[in-house]
């Protein structure tokens, strides 16, 4: 059983029609969906149409209705004017592939000093009907868009661990916090397939996306105790901005602390980026998590960064993503 954000039933749009003259024109209006079977119900001032009938709406709002006083918004979100509902609808590409899976994931290798392999950061990428790539900002933002970023969440979570559980080597699988509601429910079915594949659940950590703004501390630290119940391990990236107290760190505890690639590429003769990369290095090691650099795309960084103290490495250096994982040592370092 999942909830309805991870569902993708067709979107009802509430359509709020402030035009003084709206009374007549909402009559017509609901005639003529329920003709076509697209009007869902009403409510006060406030029309429930289903995505299949929004166009007709639109067509006939532009000739007999005051478009500037028509606002629309999805699962009781932000009101917005009805000129915006043109991106939603054409965005609606994103539900064929969420539902049909059409994503696939990549393996970035993270390596030790040594250059061994220890493990790989999981990236989705998605798929057309033809085969050729989608950009995942592409996909990302039209999921936002349509409310289905949740739904997307989960489906590139559940691929990576498929992808995954058979190397038995760490997993950095990303995640956006913002689409998990309640750890016990939404994420259960992540916990069920790791079972089911026979994986060691410390084989995966989950890694607080970048791009995310975590506004709700408290409710991250929800997911995270969660994960360390189940026996994951989890992950944050771009700590020095999003996450800048050693106190909230040592609250939040993760197993691996990640340097962002800003700090990492020109390290080397940066003595802005090695004072930072210095702090970093430091406040990992003081509250135990494992310190990783990724964007390392030259061996002076990676000198530099290895000399410094970082374990863990990840970047075009060593590897770029691929469907093919590297399973042997990079023999170049």
């Amino acid at each position: 059983m999942h909830c309805h954000n991870c569902i993708i039933d067709e979107l009802k749009f509430e359509i709020l029609v402030e035009d003084k003259d709206h009374p007549q024109m909402i009559s017509y209006i609901i005639n003529n969906l329920n003709r076509t079977n697209t009007w869902h119900c009403t409510k006060g001032k406030i029309l429930i149409i289903k995505e299949s009938g929004v166009r007709d709406f639109l067509d006939f709002s532009k000739d007999h209705m005051n478009q500037e006083a028509i606002y629309f918004r999805i699962d009781h979100g932000e009101w917005r004017p009805i000129s915006e509902v043109y991106g939603i609808l054409d965005m609606r590409w994103v539900d064929e592939l969420i539902m049909n899976e059409s994503v696939i994931c990549y393996f970035q290798p993270i390596v030790n000093a040594k250059g061994e392999i220890y493990g790989y950061e999981m990236l989705s990428r998605f798929t057309r009907e033809d085969g050729s790539l989608i950009y995942p900002n592409e996909v990302f933002t039209a999921a936002k868009k349509r409310e289905r970023l949740y739904a997307l969440d989960r489906l590139c979570r559940m691929t990576a661990v498929r992808y995954a559980a058979p190397l038995k080597k760490k997993a950095f699988i990303n995640f956006i916090p913002t689409s998990i509601y309640s750890p016990e429910f939404c994420l259960k079915s992540t916990v069920q397939l790791a079972n089911e594949l026979g994986a060691d659940p410390s084989q995966f950590v989950f890694e607080v996306v970048e791009t995310e703004e975590v506004g709700d501390i408290a409710h991250l630290k929800k997911i995270l105790a969660y994960y360390k119940k189940k026996g994951f391990k989890y992950a944050l990236d771009d700590v020095g901005e999003g996450y800048s107290t050693i106190e909230l760190l040592s609250e939040l505890m993760p197993q691996y602390m990640k340097l962002d690639i800003k700090y990492v590429q020109g390290v080397v003769s940066d003595s802005g980026k090695q004072r930072i990369a210095t702090e970093f290095l430091l406040g990992a090691l003081q509250i135990g998590a494992v310190p990783l650099a990724e964007g390392v795309e030259t061996r002076e960084d990676f000198e530099w960064l290895k000399k410094c103290g970082y374990v863990l490495f990840q970047g075009y250096y060593f590897g770029k993503p691929s469907l093919i994982p590297k399973e042997e040592r990079i023999l170049d370092i």
